[in-house]
């Protein structure tokens, strides 16, 4: 398992990854992106950002880096950075295919990616991928699974799965949508000759969208490696949208509500890595100091009386504008 390298990192920051959905494309549904990254969204200028977040991150002692197809240029941007730090070799990377990214670099498309868990889009997409990243890609994921997807029973592609472990890489999924923990619980249980194909699970999981977190325990049981996206439910939790309550706490601690937010999933004993989706160095510190955020549980309870009914968190996040 290629997590094993973060054992290595003594720093507490090593809990937490670095996402680049925000950065690798121009469109995105967080919100606060206007602010974020002002009007000059270029190839060019994005890159400059990526690589600037990859440089404070690695400096700060994050270690996971997570892309995607559908992430716009991340997987060449970063694929770029490795490059040019040839002696960066103690980072994990992980990137995901089943989504194909269509907004061509505009901001305004009207369809920003399309999604096919099937076996040519896989293969398609891991040669895309290996273009990119080549031996440096340690983890790969399959997007956003629901427990209808075809990627569950489609046993053509659990062979061609289980072939790329056998040669060295690890494979895992991300979930998302209501019924995250109903899915998480079926990839649990798919197997290839009598072995558990999946060893790592990416979910969204935050004070607002708790529902998954008792199959994520069942996940992290098994041994999976469990990877925790959307920890701040697409800018909800960050100023200047967090709910009071929210706001309150963070008051308390002298700390920002992404911090607090962060703090609360990292608590949490199945979490291996929480990613930070930030898209500025300064978020980016800010999200770092969850490693630092003491909550007591008057403050823990009022933060997990935040929880919304999962069918509504995730229509509210489906009618996020892409920005």
């Amino acid at each position: 398992m290629p997590f094993a390298r973060l054992a290595s990192v003594t720093t507490p920051t090593c809990h937490i990854g670095l996402g680049l959905a925000a950065v690798g494309r121009p469109g995105y549904i967080n919100l606060g992106r206007d602010h974020d990254l002002g009007e000059d969204r270029s190839v060019e200028a994005l890159r400059t950002r990526t690589h600037d977040l990859l440089d404070a991150a690695y400096a700060q002692g994050v270690r996971y880096f997570d892309v995607a197809r559908s992430y716009g240029r991340s997987e060449e941007f970063l694929a770029a950075w490795l490059e040019a730090r040839p002696d960066v070799d103690d980072v994990v990377v992980g990137s995901k295919w089943g989504y194909t990214y269509t907004a061509g670099w505009s901001a305004d498309a009207e369809q920003h990616e399309v999604k096919d868990h099937g076996l040519a889009t896989y293969e398609r997409q891991r040669a895309e991928s290996d273009a990119l990243l080549g031996d440096r890609l340690d983890l790969y994921q399959i997007h956003s699974l629901t427990p209808d997807s075809p990627a569950l029973t489609d046993k053509e592609l659990h062979a061609k799965l289980a072939e790329a472990a056998v040669g060295g890489l690890t494979v895992g999924f991300s979930t998302s949508g209501p019924a995250q923990a109903d899915a998480i619980r079926a990839a649990l249980a798919v197997t290839v000759e009598g072995e558990p194909l999946f060893r790592t699970v990416q979910s969204t999981y935050n004070v607002l969208e708790t529902s998954a977190g008792p199959a994520l325990a069942e996940a992290h049981d098994a041994g999976l490696t469990v990877i925790v996206k959307e920890g701040m439910a697409n800018g909800r939790l960050a100023e200047p949208h967090a709910p009071d309550v929210l706001k309150a706490v963070a008051e308390e601690t002298t700390l920002g509500c992404d911090a607090v937010a962060l703090a609360m999933i990292l608590r949490q004993p199945w979490a291996g890595v929480v990613l930070s989706g930030a898209a500025t160095v300064a978020q980016l510190g800010s999200n770092l100091h969850a490693t630092v955020v003491d909550l007591d549980e008057d403050q823990r309870a009022r933060l997990a009386a935040l929880a919304e009914d999962p069918s509504a968190y995730w229509e509210r996040r489906a009618q996020l504008p892409w920005r």
